[in-house]
């Protein structure tokens, strides 16, 4: 087992990784930016390293910066969160050149779902149904000829990257040239890989995903799938376990051909693949990510596994201590990711200072924070504040439970989304389980967004 673990993250994510280590007897140190230096996971970490400013490119995505953190600090490994650099193959490779090992897939599985165009390719050679979609486009003029064949609605999406950047939804052709044009600037910017592909648009489809875990032995298991068909711009902002509506003999399905498709390729560690549901309960892979998910604990509440454990583990080579048929699943879980932005002035960001931080508790109640009393909110950042998350023995008490939490969570002195939460598991549509990707557009005047 590993000596010294490195998290080069921050926020909840990063304090997550700390628990973990601190339960397994694992030295901790955490790389943080000089805007974090007073950040609760940077007080509670064993050790910690400046490795930069404030804005990330300086810090949580200077590579550079964080192995010679990572070597004067004398890591055995460096688990990357989710963000920043948790998918970037040039990190692990340059982890492992340096003999630190990269909790998480290897460089070479991961640049090959990195690719969204190659990883659709891939997984429908190991029989996972596919959307009808086109290769990698970077003209203009490629791309309208390939729109044409397809037909409209089709979604734009960018073959790097991820976060909801360069995806568009481009209902006519008259407005695809300004669409494909605004997305390849987009990406551009972001990723550097100005490729885009299209694929068919599903209306109303339903965003379900399958957690998976496999070892170094090649022995994989499926933990269940989540629903995140909750989404505001490609951004999810709720999600739950199991997904409400969808059969249980589909549901076994889905997570068998999954944990197939991943041992397949060669797959290790833990990861999640993403599928659309029509109408019709056909389901479609999208993507997968090669890292652990914000959303990873309400499959945690429902099978009672630590996945952070697990992927450490996997990554020291120790073997799996789970087998398919012995996991159980129970009960409800839902997370609602609460963040530093105005709901009602279309969720625009919040910054300032914490004056009063009160977080929900009781039975079936957990919540994965960094915040505190005093604790100034930053602008550097993505603006997930908590991730609020309860259990329950059916949706219908888990509903009521999320309900009850919500109204106790306090946060005075920044502006975030708990209001907007409170009339989501409110709003009858999302009590009887009929949530679909355009579910928060076409319910905005209701939902008051």
């Amino acid at each position: 087992m590993f000596r010294k673990i490195m998290i080069a993250n921050r926020g909840e994510i990063a304090l997550r990784i700390i628990r973990a280590c601190r339960e397994m007897g694992i030295r901790n140190v955490i790389a943080h930016s000089e805007a974090d230096r007073d950040s609760l996971p940077v007080r509670l970490a064993d050790e910690h390293i400046c490795i930069g400013p404030g804005a990330s490119g300086k810090s949580y995505l200077n590579i550079p910066n964080i192995i010679s953190a990572a070597l004067i600090t004398n890591v055995d490994a460096i688990h990357p969160g989710y963000g920043f650099l948790a998918e970037n193959t040039s990190f692990a490779e340059i982890c492992a050149d340096a003999n630190i090992t990269f909790i998480g897939p290897s460089a070479s599985v991961m640049a090959l779902m990195g690719d969204k165009v190659v990883a659709r390719e891939t997984m429908a050679e190991v029989g996972l149904q596919m959307l009808p979609g086109t290769p990698i486009l970077r003209t203009l003029a490629e791309g309208i000829e390939a729109a044409r064949e397809i037909g409209f609605p089709l979604m734009l999406k960018a073959v790097a990257g991820g976060g909801g950047r360069g995806i568009r939804l481009v209902k006519r052709a008259d407005e695809f040239e300004r669409v494909f044009t605004t997305a390849q600037n987009e990406v551009r910017e972001a990723f550097r890989d100005d490729g885009l592909y299209l694929e068919r648009y599903l209306e109303h489809a339903r965003h379900i995903e399958v957690q998976v875990l496999v070892d170094n032995f090649g022995h994989g298991v499926h933990l269940g799938e989540r629903n995140c068909s909750c989404q505001r711009r490609h951004q999810k902002v709720l999600e739950e376990s199991p997904s409400p509506l969808l059969p249980h003999e589909l549901r076994q399905e889905i997570g068998t051909k999954a944990i197939h498709a991943v041992e397949q390729i060669g797959y290790r560690n833990a990861g999640t693949l993403e599928f659309l549901v029509d109408e019709q309960n056909r389901y479609y892979f999208m993507e997968m990510n090669t890292r652990l998910q914000v959303e990873h604990p309400v499959t945690e509440m429902i099978t009672s596994t630590d996945l952070v454990r697990e992927q450490i583990r996997i990554a020291a080579g120790l073997p799996l201590q789970l087998e398919q048929d012995e996991i159980q699943f129970r009960g409800h879980a839902i997370e609602c990711r609460i963040t530093a932005e105005d709901s009602d002035n279309e969720f625009r960001p919040q910054t300032g200072v914490v004056e009063k931080y009160l977080p929900p508790g009781g039975p079936g109640v957990r919540v994965d924070s960094h915040l505190y009393a005093g604790y100034s909110v930053p602008p550097y950042y993505d603006s997930l504040l908590a991730k609020l998350i309860v259990w329950a023995d059916t949706r219908e008490a888990a509903i009521a439970r999320m309900q009850r939490a919500l109204d106790e969570f306090v946060i005075e002195g920044i502006v975030t989304t708990i209001p907007f939460h409170q009339r989501l598991l409110r709003h009858e549509g999302f009590i009887r389980g009929e949530t679909h990707t355009r579910f928060l557009q076409e319910e905005a005047v209701a939902l008051g967004i």
